[in-house]
This record gives C-alpha cells, structure tokens and sequence, in this order.
C-alpha cells in the first residue's frame, strides 16, 4: 500500500538570522567558530544587537531537509514547535509554501519562550557559526507528534540536535512505535559533534536499536565512535546500521551498505555560506531513495543537493535541483 508520506521529519523548528561578519566579529564576541552554541533568550537578544544587515530564513535542520525534498516534489510533512509570534508565522509560511505539510500546534501566545532562532554569522570563507536559542522548540514533546501521520510515512527523519529537548526522546520514541509499526523505515543525523558528545549513550542505542539509515559528517562520524580512524569508525557504523551516508567536506561522501561501499564526489563550486549543505544532501539522497534509485545515485544526488545550497546565502534550495541531476547525468 502507498503511503501518504515519502518522508515525516521531527527536528527543531528555527528561523535562520543569517548575518556576514569577520573573523574578528567572533574573537571579539567570544563565539568559536564554525560550530552550533546553544544560548539562552538573553544571549539571543544582545547577539541580534550586535550584527549588521541580516537575512530572516525558515531553517532548522530537518526542515531544512523537508524543504529540499518537497521542493524536489516528493511527498512530505514536518514536525517541529514554534509559537504563534512573528518568527512563527514566517516559519510555517515557508515551510508550506515549498509544498510540505506542517501542522504541529504552535506554542500559544502567551507562552514565555519566544520562536526559536539561530543567528547564523558567516565569515569570508563561506564557514558558518551558528548561535541558537532554542525557545519554545526545546519543548516538543509526545503530544506534538501525530502517530497516524508517522504510521503513514515511508521514512522518518529525525534530528539530532532534538536531544537538547527535555521530552525529545519520549517524543521520537512514540513517532518511532508508529512508523515501524506500520512497516516504515527510521533514519536518523548526528547533527553536530558537540551534540554527539553531549548525548553519545542516547545516540548509541537509538542508532542500534532503531536505526535504518544513519547521515552524518565526518567529524560527527569520529565523535560517535571516539576515534581518530574515520574508515574504522565507518566500518563500525555499517556493522550497526544498514545504511551509512557519511559526508566529507570537499572529499564528497561515502555511502555504504551490506558490505559495500561507494564514493561520491563533491561538485566544485565556490562557498558562499555553508548553511544547510548537510540537510540538503540528506533531502536528496532520501527523495532519491524513495524513488528507487540506486545508493550510488542518492550519494551523488545529495552531493550534486549540497553543492547548489552552499552557492549562496541561505539553506533552502534556489536553483532547480532536477535540472542539476539531468545535467550530471543522475536521472
């Protein structure tokens, strides 16, 4: 039986603040860069003072893969809380308007946290620090996930940046239950290392127990499985999981599965801002998936995905990614 949904993803619901600024910006403001920093509303408000001209985008991570996969046509909805605020209605209004499904309640009005966002600063060389006050995301919990909808979907997707949140296990247990139960699939992303690290336990025993796809990048790669041999710790992924999709920067990625493995390679092309290049490989490699491609095809796919979003400003796609694919020679 078809199901109604290609993918489902539960992840943090944010909106990007995507701001240029130079090396000194984070020296001076104490930000390491390159990596994600949790900060507390305070923090977010004084940060949001302090950057130039920005940009206010839809993002969050898994969001962000929804969108590419809706915008790519394939058939999805979302899962993730923003409150009923200016930031909220942007939110839902983008992720919508590329065709995906989202309808978690929103957090009410009067709620104490505020929609979450995450200032994004990005430094000359195209590499992105990003500051993200979680608000009223952190608290998505099992009543926010619709099991019929879960039961319906071929795939799950399930951020790893959610197990900041409180109730975020309870919540991707129950959207688990639902989805296998019904026959469907779960796949999961690292996110980041610092999230690894903080929650590595959790994130072995879901990968185990549940897991049927595992993305991540070669630094979250190394984390989880505490080593300096990324091939080892590839090695050992693929013993747990099925599937393995491990991007490598400007290496591409490795994709591997039943003993097998494939490379795919990066597509050259000038870094603008490398907001959401991991979130759109994924978006790709599972639309292509669930339209029965090869694992060769989707790490390519997803690499071809990545390659169009790091090109400009923004983690949404911008060009058509199917003209992209028929260009490489992919469909």
């Amino acid at each position: 039986m078809t199901k109604k949904y290609q993918v489902v993803g539960i992840g943090n619901a944010m909106v990007d603040v995507l701001a240029p600024c130079e090396d000194s910006f984070l020296a001076e403001n104490g930000i390491d860069k390159g990596i994600m920093q949790l900060t507390d509303k305070a923090r977010g408000v004084e940060l949001y003072g302090l950057i130039g001209p920005a940009k206010e985008i839809s993002g969050g991570s898994a969001a962000n893969t929804i969108a590419g996969i809706a915008h790519l046509g394939g058939k999805t909805a979302y899962v993730g809380k923003v409150k009923d605020d200016q930031l909220g209605e942007i939110f839902a209004h983008d992720l919508r308007a590329q065709g995906a499904d989202y309808e978690t309640p929103l957090a009410p009005k009067d709620h104490e946290a505020e929609t979450g966002r995450c200032i994004v600063l990005v430094s000359p060389d195209g590499e992105r620090s990003m500051n993200t006050y979680l608000g009223v995301t952190e608290f998505l919990g099992p009543d926010d996930i619709d099991e019929a909808q879960c039961a319906d979907a071929d795939w799950i997707y399930l951020e790893g940046y959610r197990f900041d949140g409180p109730t975020s296990v309870a919540a991707f247990d129950k959207a688990i239950a639902a989805c296998k139960g019904a026959g469907g699939r779960v796949s999961v992303t690292l996110s980041d290392p610092f999230c690894v690290d903080r929650h590595r336990d959790a994130f072995r025993a879901l990968i185990k127990d549940h897991i049927d796809l595992l993305f991540c990048n070669r630094a979250e790669m190394l984390s989880m499985y505490e080593t300096d041999d990324f091939d080892a710790a590839l090695a050992q992924a693929a013993s747990e999981v099925e599937i393995v999709a491990c991007t490598d920067g400007a290496d591409g990625a490795h994709v591997l599965s039943g003993g097998q493995r494939w490379h795919a390679p990066a597509m050259p092309v000038q870094i603008v801002d490398a907001t959401g290049a991991g979130d759109l490989f994924a978006g790709a490699f599972l639309w292509a998936l669930t339209n029965g491609h090869d694992l060769e095809t989707c790490g390519k796919m997803g690499c071809v995905a990545a390659s169009e979003v790091i090109s400009h400003i923004g983690a949404r796609p911008e060009a058509d990614l199917h003209a992209l694919f028929k260009k490489q020679g992919l469909l």
